[in-house]
Order: structure tokens, then sequence, then C-alpha cells
């Protein structure tokens, strides 16, 4: 079955063949929304006059077939290596006076960090290295973008180094990491890529793998199924973004992982620092502390390790070059908004977060069809065409990215200029991951943008607590396009934009009543009227919306037969409704 994108593409083609004859009815109206649009100033006050002043639309191109393989990654890695090379530590930020070249490293591990243009240590970095290199054991806690992975890659790099280690030992090395975006991007000496074929990266096991980064699922099952996986001689475990494992369900899969690791090498040759290596050393890093994250500290170290808390006693726990704000707009305008301030910032780059891959799905096509070129990346995606589209957007200087929260955590896109939330985070700490892909790295400037509906101000006390310093970003009204009429023919009228449209709507109401801060996001609030004008429909669509399913325990408990007290049930999937009442359900 064809996509919307492909639709368009089609039409497309035949206007560009017959377009003086024949015009396509469909590209008049995505035309005349770009030129009602064209003239408006940006949405908030927070974009500089001046900055954008091309309306050519992003240089980051749709493609409709992507194929990666071994060199689209290493240049894209290639291209990271670059930007690292020309950011200049000027000001004093996440930065020590300490330099590199004060700790006792291999001539060949100082070289590649002076090629990578590095030459003073972040604070994470000045105080977790040291101890790791003495082989003690280490528990980082960081905020985003203050150089955690390079904190713990030298030392890595430097054991293997100094004990000799060589392919026929096995593996010296263990990183995991939440998802294998970050796993490929953490991948410094890596030969087994997760989301590679699974007999691919078992012959590569085989062969002996000196570091290995790897997702929990994928070496849990490495090491029950893999017989020529050799780690017996495991001197290093690195766990990487330890409460985002944490938050994706991997604590069960830790447990088994940490059953079958060695608590100490087999191979008793192997020396560090001139002794013998008795026990197996463990680095934990983590960007928020949370009473789950010392339960799991307790799990992974065998004796108490050096606690490393940079950003303890800070005032606000996002970077200092972050400016936060956001913007109230009632639901029947959210999409208007959005529009109108990626169309005056075509000249930046923007990534925007989603609360389903399905809202994903369809605001990128809409986009696409009404010509404001994006990227899309979300968990429904085949791993090869995740991995293309973000080192796509990594090398691109301008350009959109629509993403759910794959994205997220820990990637290190370069000079991203604003983090857009246009559906709200789950809590604060969610919140503070995403504003993370911006302002990394000493001297980095961005900005972020939260979307709130009226309803969801309470959010902010929460931000507050959460030290999380926002200001409101207001928003004028009248020089938001007037073109909810136009983008409702356009779904109307294309039978796979409105399925795609129909989906988002249904993840988007299922996703909001999974929140898990209730009292702020709160499903049966919702005007879903206004919301299904949101995804451009002028009634609400008849979707089946099994709430129940998907409520908290609670909730699950005051179940009835009727399908609980909003009146929800498999033969009247809408809800109660009173003859004033606009919405599809209501509490009673």
């Amino acid at each position: 079955m064809s996509s919307a994108k492909e639709l368009r593409e089609v039409k497309m083609k035949k206007s560009d063949k017959k377009r003086k004859k024949r015009p396509d009815p469909d590209q008049e109206e995505a035309n005349a929304i770009n030129n009602e649009a064209g003239g408006l100033p940006s949405e908030e006050q927070k974009v500089d006059k001046n900055e954008d002043k091309s309306s050519n639309g992003s240089n980051v191109k749709q493609e409709t077939h992507v194929e990666s393989n071994g060199d689209d990654v290493a240049e894209g890695v290639e291209g990271l290596t670059t930007y690292a090379k020309k950011k200049n530590n000027k000001s004093h930020g996440i930065l020590t006076a300490e330099p590199f070249s004060r700790l006792p490293l291999s001539e060949h591990t100082m070289k590649a960090i002076q090629e990578m243009g590095f030459e003073h240590m972040t604070q994470i970095q000045s105080r977790a290295i040291p101890p790791l290199l003495a082989g003690k054991e280490v528990m980082g806690a960081a905020r985003t973008g203050s150089g955690k992975t390079l904190a713990f890659l030298i030392p890595a790099i430097e054991l293997l180094r100094n004990i000799g280690f060589m392919p026929r030992n096995g593996t010296g090395v263990i990183i995991i990491c939440p998802t294998r975006e970050l796993a490929i991007q953490v991948r410094l000496l890596l030969l087994v890529r997760c989301g590679a074929g699974r007999r691919g990266e078992a012959e590569h096991l085989y062969k002996g793998v000196n570091l290995l980064v790897a997702t929990p699922g994928r070496l849990l099952d490495h090491l029950q199924n893999t017989k020529g996986f050799i780690y017996k001689s495991l001197a290093f475990l690195i766990i990487d973004e330890a409460d985002r494992i944490l938050e994706a369900n991997f604590e069960e899969d830790m447990k088994q992982i940490f059953k079958r690791l060695p608590k100490s090498p087999a191979n008793s040759s192997l020396t560090y620092n001139n002794n013998n290596m008795q026990t197996r050393q463990t680095a934990l890093f983590t960007a928020t502390q949370t009473k789950q994250v010392e339960d799991f500290a307790n799990l992974s170290f065998k004796e108490k390790p050096v606690y490393v808390g940079v950003d303890d006693g800070r005032s606000k726990v996002t970077v200092e070059g972050l400016q936060q704000g956001y913007c109230v707009v009632p639901s029947n305008k959210r999409f208007l908004v959005l529009y109108a301030f990626l169309k005056r910032n075509l000249s930046k780059k923007i990534m925007v977060f989603f609360s389903s891959c399905n809202s994903v799905k369809y605001h990128s096509e809409l986009l696409r069809y009404i010509r404001v070129d994006c990227l899309d990346i979300h968990g429904k995606q085949k791993q090869q065409k995740r991995t293309s589209t973000f080192f796509e957007f990594c090398k691109a200087e301008k350009g959109i990215l629509l993403c759910t929260d794959v994205a997220a955590r820990g990637l290190d896109i370069p000079a991203v200029d604003w983090i857009v939330q246009y559906d709200p985070p789950d809590e604060p700490k969610e919140y503070i991951h995403r504003v993370g892909r911006t302002a990394r790295g000493e001297g980095s400037k961005g900005n972020a943008l939260l979307f709130l509906l009226p309803e969801e101000l309470q959010f902010l006390i929460y931000l507050k607590e959460a030290k999380v310093p926002v200001k409101e970003y207001e928003f004028n009204a009248k020089k938001v396009p007037n073109l909810q009429s136009h983008l409702e023919k356009i779904v109307g009228e294309n039978y796979f934009l409105q399925q795609s449209a129909r989906d988002a709507y249904r993840s988007y109401i299922l996703a909001y009543n999974s929140h898990s801060m209730k009292n702020v996001f709160n499903v049966h609030q919702l005007n879903l009227k206004d919301v299904a004008a949101s995804f451009c429909f002028t009634t609400p669509p008849k979707v089946n919306l099994d709430l129940e399913s998907s409520a908290s325990k609670f909730r699950k408990k005051m179940r009835r037969t009727d399908g609980g007290r909003h009146g929800i049930s498999s033969s009247n999937p809408y809800g109660r409704q009173s003859t004033d009442d606009t919405r599809q359900f209501v509490r009673h």
C-alpha cells in the first residue's frame, strides 16, 4: 500500500510534466499554505529578527529510499570529529583548568585527544578519569553534554593498551548503552555494531572483540547463545546512561548479565599498573541521580565506588548556555503555531519531540506534503533507517528532525539550535534529557521551547522543583496563519494522509493517558474536538480508545463491566457524553 509521502511524490512528478496545462489541486493547496505563512514573523520573541533571512528551506533532503553501510557510519563519525575540531574552548563553564597532558596517558591516546581538538578536561572528566586510571570503581553523575562519554572511553582504551589485550583474549571491555543509536555513537573502537545482523555479530565475537559496545538485550542474547563469545577475561565493565537503562525496563536483563559476567579476569597473566588484575573494574554513569539508580548501583559494584557528582548543589541542572521557555497554546492552534515557527526558522537546526511513533510519522508526512522538508526518527523504523537519518542530521548545518524520545538520551548531535517539545515529557527528568541535545560542550548555546496547554501549567511547578528555569514566550494569535481550512481539506482529500492522521490522533490520546503525572496531564480534561483540529480533522474521528488497558494500576482496580467511570467500552469507545459537552468522553 502506498504511503502519503509516495502519493505526494507521484502527484508532484505528474504535475512537473504538465504544470502549465493541468496544475495539481493538492499542490495548489500546499502552495497557498506556504504563501500565506511566508511573510509571518517568528511565533515567539526568542527568535532573532535577522536569523531567518533565507526562506529557501532546509538543506536536509527528503529521501524515499535510504541505505546505510559501514562507510556511511564511518563518514558520520568523521563528521562528528570534524565538528569537535571546530569548537574553541574560550569560555569557562563545564571546562576546568586541568589539561589532558597532565594525565598519565600513553602517547597514542594523547595524540588522538589532541587531534580531536581537546585540550582541557571537563569537570566530570577531571574527577572521574584519574580514579578510573588507578583501577578504582567509579559512579559518576553529571548533566547531559558534560563529557561523560570521554570520561570512561579514555580509561577503557588505556586499560586495554597497558595490559596488552589481544584478540585471542576475547573481550576485555564491555560498554552497555540503553539504545542502539547511543551504542553506535560510543563505538570508538567498536567491531560489533548494535542493530547489525546477529550472525555477523557472532562471527566478530568468535574472532575476538577487545572493546564491545552493546545494548542490554543484545548483550544478554550473545551471552546466552553465542558459543564463541569469549568474555572470561573481562577486565572493565562500563554502564552508560544507567537511569535510562532502568527507564527502558532493562533491569531484569541487567541482573542476568551481572550473573553471567565474571567478577574477575580469568587470565592471571593480565597486569595493570604492575599488578595482577584480581577483580573486574566497574564504572557507572548517569545524568540523573535517583533512588532506583542507587539501588541499581548496589548490584553493579563489588565494593563501595568513588562517587563523582559534579552537579551536586547547583542552582539549576541544565547547562548555562541554554535558554529555555514555554508557550501556552490551545489544542486547536498547536500545529498552526508549530508550522509558523518552523517556517520562520528554516535556516536553523531544530529537533521536535513527539509522544508517539505514529505522531512523528504523520507530522513528517504532512510537513513534507506542504513542502517543509524534514527528517524523522522513531522506534518503528528499521535500525538501518534510523542510523542513516541520525548521521544525516548530524552532518547537516540546518534542518528539522521529528523524533520520539528514542533520540533524547545520550546522543551528541552537533550544533542543534532549537529543541521543541511539541508533546510534553512524562516528567521533569525526561524534559532535562530532551533539552540536553542542544548547548552541548563548552561555550555552546541553544534554545528550548515547550508547548503547554492551558490546563497543563501545573507542570511548571515541577520543573521549578527540579531546578529547571523556564520563562514564558508569548505568541501573537493574530500572526498565526489562518490555514486550518486548507489543512483540513488536504487531509480530508488524501486517503493515506487521513489514515496516518487517525493513527496519530489515537496514539496521542493513549500516550496522554499513560502520563504518570495525571494531576497535570489528565486525559479527561482534553477537549477532543480541539485535539482533532490539531491533527487537521473537522470533527473527531471515530477510533477505538481502550484507555483502561493503558491506565495506571489504581484505575485498573476500579474497572467496571461497562468500561469504567468514563463510560468507555468496546460497544461505546467514545464514552459518556452530555448534550452540551463537546468532548468525546468525560469522567463522571
